[in-house]
């Protein structure tokens, strides 16, 4: 029995600094990451930080979080998992297009 407890509070133990790495893990943006820092995120690795960074130089920057879900190998599930890690750069208007740039240069 005391084996028992001992191995329940050693795994107790071992089991806080995972949780609270989770819990600490630095926001990743998204239309600005290189592969390494999107590596970082929990379940991805080279081949899906590369999915991100071809997508990315293919369609232009995220709009949304969500539209990660475009690339493939993220699919709602593994989504829902990363969505708390993941920021975006870029703002965009509520009718989700970019804002417009004035053409014109500020007087001096």
């Amino acid at each position: 029995m005391k084996k028992v407890a001992v191995y329940l509070l050693l795994m107790l133990l071992c089991a806080g600094p995972v949780a609270l790495a989770g819990a600490m893990q630095e926001k990743v943006d998204l239309n600005k990451a290189d592969a390494p820092k999107l590596e970082s995120l929990p379940g991805v690795g080279p081949a899906l930080a590369l999915r991100i960074i071809q997508h990315r130089e293919k369609n232009g920057p995220f709009r949304r979080i969500e539209d990660l879900m475009n690339v493939r190998g993220f699919g709602s599930k593994k989504f829902a998992a990363l969505e708390k890690y993941l920021i975006l750069s870029q703002s965009v208007t509520p009718s989700g297009t970019s804002p417009k740039k004035s053409g014109s240069k500020p007087p001096r």
